[in-house]
């Protein structure tokens, strides 16, 4: 990595920033070397991704979307982790490897991504490397990551730009995260599983419900059923909890209701998207991963 890399446009925030090895001046204030959080195997992914064995699941530090509901806000804007040389990086995804996971877990991995290109250049694992984003991605980006990588592991959190602006700081959220999805999936192709449903190559959109926003969701439910159809699993999740700054919008301080799930799960099963749907008990803070940079 060149000590003098600068002016930083990897995601749709188009910082132009200047980052040197641990710092930077753009939104998400991360440097270029990768800052991580956890490295462990995870086992509360969706079930063809954490199988029995877990995903191996590298949390990364930073984050290009401002969330206020964000369940992992210690690492996204709290600036919790170690910074790691990509050497390391590749010894981190070694040492999962020898756990026997089933997979390598890139999570919020975007502002790393000339790291992530360097490390999986370099070694290359023996199993499926997943992409896991917030969806807020350029198309253009993740075109130089073709060939490495198997899974990608987006979210699709909302149509409406007023909300995404209001609950995420991005008004052009679906403008970016809709095409970065296309290109996924023309990266990924047809869905592909082993003998025991693991998956190993293919796209897996998740979109999370909001308390008093089920239109948003079964707008998003249409359109990725219009779009993809059966190029792309969709994982519906019920484990909103009013976390980090949701106390502030009184409209998403609660849980969502049985009669909002229920609705949304009803437009679901009237398309032609397959996939996996969470159940309610999901919304616990006993799901929220620890993060433990003294155990790295």
């Amino acid at each position: 990595m060149n000590n003098d890399f600068v002016k930083c446009t990897l995601c749709p925030r188009n910082c132009n920033a200047a980052r040197n090895a641990e710092s930077g001046n753009g939104f998400c204030k991360m440097g270029y070397l990768p800052k991580i959080a956890r490295v462990a195997p995870h086992m509360w992914e969706e079930p063809c991704i954490s199988g029995k064995k877990g995903s191996g699941t590298i949390f990364f530090s930073g984050c290009v979307l401002s969330c206020v509901f964000c369940q992992n806000s210690k690492i996204s804007s709290g600036g919790c982790g170690k910074t790691v040389t990509v050497s390391e990086l590749i010894e981190h995804i070694k040492r999962l490897e020898d756990m026997g996971v089933h997979n390598i877990n890139l999570v919020s991995p975007t502002p790393y991504i000339e790291s992530i290109i360097e490390a999986l250049s370099e070694y290359r694992p023996s199993v499926p490397v997943v992409y896991n984003t917030g969806g807020y991605e350029k198309a253009e980006t993740l075109k130089r990551l073709e060939g490495l990588i198997d899974i990608y592991l987006p979210d699709l959190k909302y149509i409406r730009s007023e909300l995404s602006l209001k609950y995420s700081g991005a008004g052009n959220y679906f403008e970016y995260a809709s095409k970065a999805i296309g290109e996924m999936v023309r990266q990924t192709g047809k869905l592909v599983f082993d003998n025991n449903g693991m998956m190993l190559k293919g796209t897996v959109v998740r979109h999370l419900i909001l308390p008093a926003n089920t239109r948003n969701s079964v707008e998003v439910i249409r359109y990725l059923d219009k779009t993809f159809g059966d190029k792309v699993l969709i994982s519906l999740m019920g484990q909103y909890i009013p976390v980090s700054g949701a106390g502030n919008y009184p409209e998403i301080n609660r849980c969502i209701t049985a009669r909002e799930y229920n609705k949304v799960l009803d437009v679901l099963g009237n398309t032609s998207l397959d996939g996996f749907a969470q159940e309610l008990d999901s919304a616990s803070r006993d799901y929220i991963p620890d993060f433990d940079i003294d155990s790295l």
